[in-house]
Parts: structure tokens; sequence; C-alpha cells
């Protein structure tokens, strides 16, 4: 143990650079020519926390301002929203991005997260991404619920002004705070019309069933709209049925479905999308291979029992199948055959997002699509970028480097005339 301890590294003292991080993943886009397919990343991530200072000038009631503030001031401008967990997410520090990247040198403007977000986007090949929070998608287990309110309404807000307005190529699902349904509908009104707002986002891990009836005004309010809503994914360690396992794979392993099958479960078996057809769901970060087992399941139930799903007028997969689901985190790489016929049942041709999870220890390249011998290129390229901005209703923002690249080849093909 003291070896260890011993030859643990000073990270520190180290220089650090995004792009030098990515150098392989660049080497990789560059190889496979991503330059003539548009690649918008739905789930990425920024570590909101380190921001925080910034975010707490944002909340409105001033006792919970003072405080935030306070805590920030502590904390080195930096707080977290949820019990800390030490050394699960990075390895017990193995995943050297984690500590390293306060260490990154960045310039004055734009903004530090916008700086960071082109150096990855630009060494993988992306040229959207849809940008989420981290510590706060626990939020929803908050004790508070005027808490998650708002909290939830600030970091909004300072998302929206510092820097969606800023960078055209960054876009978000915006923090939806549904413990309370009111509030939800205020935040919709609020920021729906924002520039680079694409939908709104419910964190996953939470207990209060999506069907209860004070959520219908909510959907109605985004379907009348045509903003998608996503449920991204988590993990409660502290939930009753996680708290059994004892290591972190485990909990990561099923966490991140668990709450997301309960939530799907209720959303089909409740005739949520007879109710508001016109509402795109999607479904982030937690994989694809519990959704086969969880369209058969729950076919064979309803063929059984039909009278207690009243409102489906067909089977729970053929609603399933009309939803929209991330990539991340990319299951059965070693078994081909059984991917394959995952993304036949979802459709994944125009049901499937691309979906990196960066800088998340789990994250997944765009190659991890683009590499699959069964997808024709019509489907890479959709899966890789066009379902998102059918789904998102946007025009494409190209990255200045693919269209450098292009203007090159064009160029050049002129030249030879």
């Amino acid at each position: 143990m003291n070896d260890f301890v011993n030859n643990v590294r000073d990270l520190s003292t180290e220089e650090f650079d995004t792009t030098t991080l990515l150098k392989n993943a660049a080497q990789q886009a560059t190889a496979r020519n991503y330059n003539d397919i548009f690649i918008m990343d739905v789930d990425s991530h920024h570590y909101e926390n380190e921001s925080f200072a910034q975010i707490a000038e944002y909340i409105e009631d001033p006792t919970i301002k003072h405080l935030a503030l306070n805590k920030a001031k502590i904390g080195g401008g930096r707080t977290n929203f949820q019990p800390s967990q030490i050394g699960f997410q990075d390895v017990g520090g193995r995943v050297t991005r984690y500590a390293r990247r306060k260490q990154e040198q960045t310039p004055p403007s734009p903004h530090r997260d916008i700086t960071l977000a082109r150096r990855w986007m630009d060494a993988m090949g992306v040229d959207m991404a849809c940008l989420f929070p981290t510590p706060m998608l626990h939020l929803g287990m908050h004790p508070q619920v005027e808490m998650e309110v708002t909290l939830a309404r600030a970091y909004n807000r300072w998302l929206c002004d510092t820097i969606l307005t800023e960078e055209s190529r960054i876009c978000s699902m915006l923090y939806l705070p549904l413990n309370d349904p009111d509030a939800s509908i205020r935040m919709i009104e609020e920021f729906g019309d924002r520039k680079g707002v694409v939908g709104f986002m419910v964190t996953s891990t939470r207990y209060r069933p999506i069907f209860d009836n004070a959520y219908m005004k909510v959907y109605r309010a985004l379907e009348e709209r045509n903003l998608p809503l996503s449920f991204h994914a988590g993990y409660n360690w502290f939930d009753q049925s996680m708290s059994q396992l004892n290591r972190f794979i485990s909990v990561h392993a099923l966490g991140f479905t668990f709450f997301n099958m309960i939530h799907l479960t209720n959303w089909i078996i409740n005739g949520l999308p007879e109710r508001f057809p016109k509402l795109k769901v999607m479904w982030i970060e937690s994989g694809l291979a519990w959704l086969p087992f969880l369209m058969q399941r729950l076919d064979n139930e309803y063929m059984m029992r039909t009278s207690e799903a009243p409102l489906l007028k067909r089977r729970p997969s053929e609603y399933i199948a009309d939803m929209y689901f991330s990539t991340q985190p990319m299951e059965m790489v070693h078994n081909k055959k059984a991917l394959e016929v995952t993304f036949e049942m979802l459709r994944a041709e125009t049901q499937l997002l691309y979906s990196s999870d960066y800088p998340h220890w789990d994250m997944d390249l765009p190659s991890t699509i683009y590499d699959l011998p069964f997808l024709d290129h019509r489907a890479k390229k959709n899966i890789l970028g066009e379902n998102a901005l059918k789904l998102f209703n946007i025009e494409p923002v190209w990255s200045e480097k693919k269209l450098q690249a292009r203007e090159g080849k064009v160029a050049a093909a002129v030249g030879m005339r």
C-alpha cells in the first residue's frame, strides 16, 4: 500500500490540454475522413460546478443565493449538488483528465466551457453538441423541491446567457425541475424560445411517477411548442435496490438503465403516447441492451392483460420503436449480431442518435457508429447527425475545421481542371 501511495503522480504540476489528450481521437477522425459527414453529439457534458460562483449570481432567492455564494467562496468557486463518492468515476485517479482538467489553460474569452468544448469537438470530428450538466443530474433527489427549482432556473439562465448565446455549435435541452410541475411550465415558457434551446431534459433519477396528472400540462406545453422531452439516465446508490450492490461497476451497470426502464414503462402502459402523439421523447445515456428485453417483456404482458392498458392501440414495442434513443454507452461491441438485431428493433436508421458522453470515463467516439459493418453509409450519416437535426428541427452548424477542409478540397478540384 505504501508503494502505491509513494508512486501516485502529482498531477497539479503537469501541463494538460484537451487537444493533446484527444490526439488519438483526432487521428482516428482524420483516418475515417468525417469531413463530409455532419456529426452531432446529443449527450455531452460540462462540469457546471466549476462555474458555480457565476451560476450562483443568477439565484433570485436572497437566502439561497447568500448560502450558495458563501459555499462557492469556501470551496474555491466550486461546489457539488450531490454527496461525493470518492474515487469511483475516475477509477481511483487513473482517468487523469478528471484531476487535470482544472490545469488546462484557456484564453480570457470566450467562456472557458466554450473553449474546452471546441477543443474536444474538433478533435473528435463533432460539429454540434448538446450540452448537459453533470452534478445537477442528481438534483431530482434533493429533499427540498424548491432547491431543485431555484438551482435549475439559475443554471438555465446562466447557460443561455453565457454559453448558448455565444456559441452556435453548442445547444442544450434545458434542465426541467419536474418535481414542481408549475415551475416546469414557467421554465418552458421562459426559455423555450431562447437561442440554442432545442428541448427540455428530465433527470431520470427521481421517484414521482411520470403519469401523475399534474404533469399533463407540462407535456402539453412541450407538444404545442414542438420541443422534445428527454430523460437523462443516472444512478442512485442510496436507492433501496441499488444499496444492495457493493461495487460501483454493479451500480453503474444497473443504475443507468433502472430509472429509465421505470419511466419508459410508466410512459407506455399509461398511454401517454396516445395522449400526446406529437410529443417527441428521447432516452439518454442508458445504452441500448435493455430495450429488446423491455420490448419483448411488455409485449408479452400486454397480450395477456390488455385491459390494464386500455389507452393503448398498439403493442408496447411499437410505441417504443417510435421513440428516440442516444447511442452511449454502446454495448454488445463483441456481439455484432445482437447489436444488429437491437438496431433493427429500434429502427435505428431514423430513431437512434449518436452521443459521446464526453468527458466522462465511459465515452464513445463517432467510430462506434461509423465502423459498424451492418450499417450502410446513409444509416451512418443519419445516426451520426441527420436524425438529431430532424428531431430538434434545426439547421446544421459545421465546424470551421471541416468547412476549411471542404473548401480546400473544392479548390484543389477546380485547380485540376
